[in-house]
């Protein structure tokens, strides 16, 4: 059989997202396509009453072992890394009688969907979902772009018939949208791998954020740092307006509004780079704080502006942290961003009234409460899918960084303080409802820039100063803002006071209490300032740093 006797050009279809594919091969179709397809694509197209070729007949070979090997044919191979423009490669086509492929349209089976599933599959039943020819049809058909056009995204395929009705044929499509092609194509089946390598490696080795333990994560890190994820839409800029952003979806996250990347957003503005940057410090925080941890305040409020906290607080009702959290510094909260661990509720929407905000974050709303907020012009809310109406707690991640010629990675963590350890230092030590202030004012610490000190009051910061190249300045400004508020409150530390300086500029202020990780060479010399100015002290032994 030779090429010339098959003058017909050929479009192979084999897609798990049949979106628009029975539309795309009535177009093929149309235009002098023969249709040739697998399994479930093939019968969807023959039920719309299409004319289809079974790969099995191209192949001459039946599917085997339940699918497993199908399409991994030189029938099929052939025609899709044969150089058209080669008179050798064209020629043992034709002497092999294998008929050339013009256009392929080929998407993989979700995986990460399928590793998602809850309770998870088995390893066994996990590895029948990774698809071995789906990749394989695609990489050949993107590594031959100039002869084969490669869709994998089904909302292009109105594009390519456009251009294929603008043009002659097939061959006469510019390189331009070829090599688009061949990038989505690329970018799918690395996606597609680097899901698998995610998955596996967290059930076979581990994720080293699962550990407390530095040295099981230090174990746990991957050998080579992956990452995948979907533009979702573009952002009108960046940090500032000469710079270009866009947001992406991890794809473990699609069909979820648990994130913030996947809540749902309403407003007649759109959410902007800084507005998503600060929405993290806010949502990471305020899920720190909706815990068991404190059951008779069990609201949590959070403000942040500028990625940092400018006000925190628990209370018995969500109006009463919010009040609480606002009084905290209430001139940094004018545009700010807000989040509730709870549903909006209406008595605290009239609260926030008079308020600038340009982002409101909570589990639900009452519609009451949801037109009260909405009335203010240009701001954004968003709905944070959250169990029994409750924001979850926060979950550690790995973190990349990237520097010059590569990247850092590192656990991050909520603080895992081991109270029972936590060392009395000074002569005078801290009462129980100090040690309780304690506890709130180092969860608020942890997500504060560095260098980051942390005035409380029972539960709610009175005072906060937030990345300072100085100790000393970080505590002076917590105190400012505090102002008489400071008088016999709990002041957190991220790290230890080098000087004694830092401390007798707190208890200057006001402190009465203080909780620090220790770990000086000086520590010792602050302690005696502490004795002698009748400051408690506490050393937790577990530093805080947010650089």
């Amino acid at each position: 059989m030779s090429v010339t006797s098959h003058p017909q050009p050929r479009a192979l279809l084999s897609v798990y997202d049949k979106t628009g594919i029975v539309e795309f091969a009535t177009s093929l179709s149309q235009n002098g396509f023969q249709l040739v397809s697998t399994g479930g694509t093939a019968r969807t197209l023959r039920a719309a009453g299409l004319e289809v070729i079974g790969v099995s007949d191209v192949t001459g070979h039946p599917e085997i072992f339940d699918g497993r090997v199908k399409s991994l044919h030189p029938a099929i191979h052939g025609p899709l890394l044969a150089r058209l423009e080669s008179e050798e490669d064209k020629k043992g086509l034709e002497e092999l009688g294998y008929p050339p492929i013009q256009i392929v349209a080929c998407n993989l089976y979700p995986f990460s969907a399928a590793a998602a599933q809850k309770p998870p599959l088995e390893d066994p039943a996990l590895l029948e979902m990774i698809d071995i020819g789906g990749p394989t049809m695609v990489r050949a058909s993107a590594k031959n772009h100039r002869n084969i056009i490669i869709a994998c995204n089904p909302s292009r395929y109105d594009e390519i018939i456009a251009e294929l009705e603008s043009a002659s044929d097939a061959q006469s499509i510019g390189m331009d949208l070829r090599r688009s092609l061949a990038l989505d194509a690329f970018e799918h089946t690395a996606a597609y791998d680097s899901a698998i390598a995610d998955e596996l490696h967290a059930r076979w080795v581990g994720r080293p954020e699962w550990s407390d333990d530095t040295a099981i994560q230090t174990s746990r890190l991957p050998a080579t740092l992956l990452a995948s994820a979907v533009k979702t839409h573009s952002l009108r800029y960046g940090e500032n307006s000469h710079q270009a952003a866009a947001l992406y979806t991890d794809p473990r996250e699609f069909g979820s509004h648990s994130t913030l990347v996947t809540a749902h957003v309403e407003g007649e503005k759109d959410m902007s780079y800084n507005n998503y940057s600060d929405a993290d410090a806010t949502l990471r925080l305020c899920r720190a704080l909706s815990t068991d941890e404190w059951p008779n305040t069990p609201h949590a409020c959070v403000i942040v502006k500028h990625n940092n906290p400018c006000g925190a607080a628990l209370g018995a009702t969500q109006k009463e942290a919010y009040e609480a959290a606002l009084a905290s510094d209430p001139e940094s909260a004018f545009g700010s961003i807000i989040c509730f661990n709870e549903p909006l509720e209406v008595d605290t929407a009239k609260a926030m009234e008079g308020l600038f905000i340009e982002v409101l974050m909570a589990p639900a709303y009452s519609e009451e409460a949801k037109a009260i907020v909405m009335l203010k012009k240009n701001r954004r809310i968003l709905t944070i899918d959250s169990p029994n109406d409750r924001l979850a707690s926060l979950e550690r991640i790995l973190v990349r960084k990237p520097i010059e010629g590569g990247w850092l990675a590192q656990t991050e963590e909520a603080p895992v303080i081991d109270w029972e350890k936590a060392k009395v230092v000074t002569k005078k030590p801290p009462t129980e409802e100090e040690i309780a202030s304690m506890k709130f004012a180092v969860r608020i610490c942890e997500q504060v820039k560095s260098n980051a000190i942390v005035m409380v009051q029972g539960t709610a910061t009175v005072g906060i100063g937030p990345g300072q190249t100085s100790r000393v300045e970080a505590v002076r400004i917590a105190a400012r803002r505090a102002g008489e508020r400071a008088k016999g409150c709990v002041l957190a530390s991220d790290a230890f006071f080098p000087f004694k300086d830092g401390l007798e500029q707190a208890a200057e202020s006001g402190a009465s209490s203080i909780v620090q990780p220790g770990g000086s060479i000086r520590d010792q010399e602050v302690i005696d300032a502490a004795d002698e100015l009748g400051v408690s002290m506490l050393f937790t032994g577990h530093r805080l740093f947010r650089h």
